[in-house]
């Protein structure tokens, strides 16, 4: 009889020495353990994280697992023996966009365009808002193995100085379920940006209101609607 796993867990796909590696709920993570869980963690970053596993979030596409594992590898061994999470996180990501390299992401992106063309990471547009801003589904590997590697779920314009002006980005890595409450907060956090707000308190708001809409989705559509989705 095949084992059901507890959540957050889906399946185990690795091991690296004594670190299991899992494929989890990112949805389940971020409702009932830890909002700001993106794509992967470890334990020193995520404390709900146990001390000898890597978390990777179940995505529509998982062509990137191996880059996060490298990533990890490295953030996990740096804090283990006492870095700072800023230190581990700037290693780690040294480490994981020279395997981007390797792999030839950028090499590809280059053979259509000349490089940086933001532009070109779209895939569809989502709807344009009556205010003129544009809400993309974007391409997020091209994006992390070319902008930005710490890029995560969502950004816009007053956060990403590559992302164009009026447009949100939503990467299309989110399963389709999770797309709205990531939009719920990149077009809060922008408008409260616009309004002159700093970053960080935009975003912790903006945390608020995504962790209360996942618990109360009944909430959602009213929230999307007050911020100008309609």
């Amino acid at each position: 009889m095949k084992e059901t796993l507890k959540p957050p867990y889906i399946e185990k796909i690795g091991q690296r020495g004594r670190i299991s590696i899992w494929i989890v709920d990112g949805s389940y993570v971020r409702a009932h353990m830890d909002e700001e869980f993106t794509n992967y963690g470890q334990h020193y970053g995520f404390s709900c994280i146990p001390e000898q596993e890597f978390w990777l979030d179940k995505e529509a596409k998982q062509d990137e697992q191996a880059f996060f594992i490298d990533h990890l590898l490295v953030e996990h061994r740096l804090m283990a023996g006492g870095a700072s999470y800023d230190d581990a996180l700037e290693a780690a990501d040294s480490a994981e966009r020279a395997e981007r390299r390797k792999a030839g992401d950028i090499e590809k992106l280059a053979q259509r365009g000349n490089l940086p063309d933001p532009s070109r990471v779209h895939i569809h547009l989502w709807k344009t808002l009556e205010s003129g801003v544009a809400v993309w589904i974007v391409d997020g590997r091209e994006i992390r193995s070319v902008f930005d590697v710490d890029f995560t779920e969502g950004g816009h314009d007053h956060v990403y100085e590559f992302v164009p002006t009026n447009e949100v980005w939503i990467d299309n890595d989110l399963e389709e379920t999770e797309r709205p409450y990531v939009l719920l907060h990149e077009l809060h956090e922008r408008n409260l940006m616009a309004q002159g707000w700093s970053y960080s308190k935009a975003h912790e708001d903006s945390s608020r209101l995504e962790y209360h809409c996942r618990h109360h989705p009944e909430d959602l559509h009213a929230a999307l609607a007050k911020e100008g989705w309609e």
